[in-house]
């Protein structure tokens, strides 16, 4: 990667940007957000009427990917990147009361909201930890199923957050992601630029780069499906969408 992208003001530009999601969920943004494009992309009404509404009113994922998750009622699941908890809940229904789901999010202000709406509805098995998706606070082999909507593209070492996610999950356990990546390799131009990473631009891997590194981190991927529904708002953020191919997919992967 370039050395020209500036690490440490990356981070704040997108704790910025989401911290801004958490709390102003209906200000502009590159890509649009809420209840609409979660139905939009595949979110089943009736899972999304049984979770707080706050949670979906930030939801900025980019695909679904639950059918390739195949969380059964009893699982311990993983949301890397879990912002306000939209996926968290909508994962908490699957694994019932046997079960667990926790969110890990680097924002303080997703963490209080997803946490706040927790607690309002008395979801015990539902837990939020401050973390870094490069460096999963959990020991080895602690989840069934690890998943992930439009976070990963925003980390400036995917290869390291794919290892990470082998590490936590059991031997056959499932990593199921929707992502932005890109058709062609973006121009350096692009992605030295914190404010399009931010918005999910930036930081697109070119797609067969992508899998190479989740394969390389000891997975199988079994499915990639593009999420042709998945659409940016931004002027700036469609055209790079056209020039380099950028667009929402959904992977399902075993260990």
């Amino acid at each position: 990667m370039a050395n020209s992208l500036d690490v440490d003001k990356l981070e704040r530009v997108v704790k910025s940007v989401y911290q801004d999601v958490a709390e102003n969920p209906d200000e502009e943004y590159h890509f649009k957000m809420g209840r609409e494009l979660a139905e939009h992309l595949g979110y089943p009404p009736e899972h999304l009427d049984q979770i707080p509404a706050e949670a979906i009113e930030s939801f900025a994922g980019v695909g679904y990917y639950f059918d390739l998750a195949g969380i059964e009622e009893g699982n311990d699941v993983l949301d890397l990147g879990s912002g306000a908890g939209t996926d968290v809940f909508i994962a908490a229904l699957h694994v019932g009361d046997t079960g667990s789901v926790t969110g890990v999010d680097m924002t303080d202000q997703q963490l209080e909201k997803a946490s706040t709406l927790r607690d309002d509805a008395g979801l015990e098995n539902v837990s939020f930890k401050q973390g870094y998706i490069e460096d999963i606070p959990f020991e080895d082999e602690t989840f069934d199923v690890v998943v992930s909507n439009g976070v990963i593209n925003l980390s400036p070492d995917k290869a390291q957050v794919f290892e990470e996610a082998h590490r936590v999950l059991v031997p056959g356990g499932r990593l199921a992601i929707s992502d932005i990546t890109s058709e062609e390799v973006m121009p350096e131009s692009i992605k030295n630029d914190e404010d399009l990473w931010a918005a999910c631009i930036g930081g697109a891997e070119q797609i067969d780069r992508y899998t190479t590194s989740i394969e390389a981190a000891g997975f199988s991927v079994t499915d990639v499906r593009e999420n042709t529904q998945y659409e940016f708002i931004s002027d700036r953020a469609s055209n790079a969408c056209e020039k380099y191919g950028v667009k929402s997919v959904t992977i399902g992967a075993t260990k």
